[in-house]
């Protein structure tokens, strides 16, 4: 799988009731924190090098860019301006581009995931909170968290405008992320303000179900074979897992992974998922044969979105509330710098990155 920000107040409960800020305000992170926070940016473990070359791009919604590192030595080297409230990216199937949803101003920025260019940017896109395509690239859906509807593009790539709408679904309040099963055939949608998950043919562009499930659901994972959905809940301290191979769907276990179950990064090994815990401030491992936490993770700064490099090692997180890119050495559970970004960062990308699922 929002802060204090300027469109919604929806957006701030998603957050998990915590806001981010400069340190001076009510409800800040202490000093302490903030101080251990800074040495560690300062001073980042020695010997953990990374084998990633291409730039990593970290989402700012608050400063409405986008952070480019450089993973040679993790300093920002500019800023890539976006729209207003950009809130999630996502590399399209075949690694071509990063789109930037940019909520606000109804747009989306391509950018070059090998360069960190602005390949191309696409108005009239109205209210893209997240974003995703199928894996065949025929379908690509947004989810407008702010006017409750989920929109449905056919893609042609060589068009002018290559995103042509097809339908506009209404949704229950607040749809909030998505996920898309790997025969392109359902996805996905967790509606955050009415804890529900619904299911949409994609074919037909028609629900199939629609479940109850805990307070504040936001991001969704689908384990091997699209059999198991899982369903982070910020306003609670579980993940639920559902069995979507039925209709309607079963709940097969609730996961205490910590306060603020958020998002969800594959490993890469086929066999565990991190799980940021953002008012917890930690990131729960879960392995998925057994369902079950298996490790935790220190996370400081309010953990959001994920990144797992192609080394097998080296976890990035978006901290929200710190202004920082979070770089964890999963062997050895430590965070082992962290790298000052703009105000609440959000996605984080790179085409040096561990398998996806």
């Amino acid at each position: 799988m929002a802060c204090a920000l300027a469109s919604t107040a929806v957006a701030d409960r998603e957050l998990g009731m915590r806001a981010p800020c400069d340190g001076a305000a009510p409800g800040c992170l202490p000093l302490a924190r903030r101080t251990l926070l800074a040495g560690l940016a300062a001073a980042p473990l020695a010997g953990l090098a990374t084998t990633a070359r291409h730039p990593i791009l970290v989402l700012n919604s608050m400063d409405a860019d986008v952070s480019i590192i450089d993973p040679a030595d993790y300093t920002e080297t500019r800023r890539l301006p976006t729209g207003k409230e950009p809130h999630h990216l996502y590399m399209t199937p075949d690694e071509r581009s990063v789109i930037v949803a940019n909520a606000v101003s109804n747009s989306l920025t391509f950018v070059d995931p090998a360069t960190a260019q602005v390949q191309r940017t696409l108005p009239r896109i109205l209210d893209p909170y997240h974003l995703c395509f199928s894996p065949d690239m025929r379908w690509f859906v947004t989810a407008a968290n702010r006017l409750d509807h989920v929109d449905f593009y056919r893609w042609s790539p060589e068009a002018p405008n290559p995103l042509h709408l097809v339908r506009r679904l209404p949704a229950a309040k607040t749809p909030s992320h998505l996920a898309v099963d790997r025969q392109s055939q359902v996805v996905y949608v967790s509606l955050q303000d009415s804890n529900e998950v619904m299911a949409v043919d994609l074919a037909t562009q028609t629900p199939r179900w629609t479940v109850r499930v805990g307070r504040l659901p936001a991001d969704l994972f689908l384990t091997a074979q699209d059999r198991i959905l899982l369903v982070g809940l910020t306003g609670d301290r579980f993940v639920e897992a559902w069995n979507v191979a039925v209709n309607p769907p079963a709940l097969v276990s609730r996961i205490a992974t910590g306060e603020g179950a958020h998002a969800f990064r594959a490993r890469g090994d086929g066999r565990q998922v991190f799980v940021s815990n953002r008012v917890a401030d930690t990131i729960s491992v879960l392995d998925l044969p057994s369902l079950q936490v298996v490790d935790q993770l220190p996370a400081p700064g309010g953990p959001d979105c994920m990144e797992m490099l192609s080394d097998g090692r080296t976890l990035l997180v978006t901290s929200r509330w710190a202004r920082r890119l979070t770089c964890i050495d999963v062997p050895s559970r430590q965070v082992t710098r962290q790298v000052k970004v703009g105000r609440s960062p959000h996605g984080v990308w790179t085409l040096d990155h561990a398998p996806r699922r």
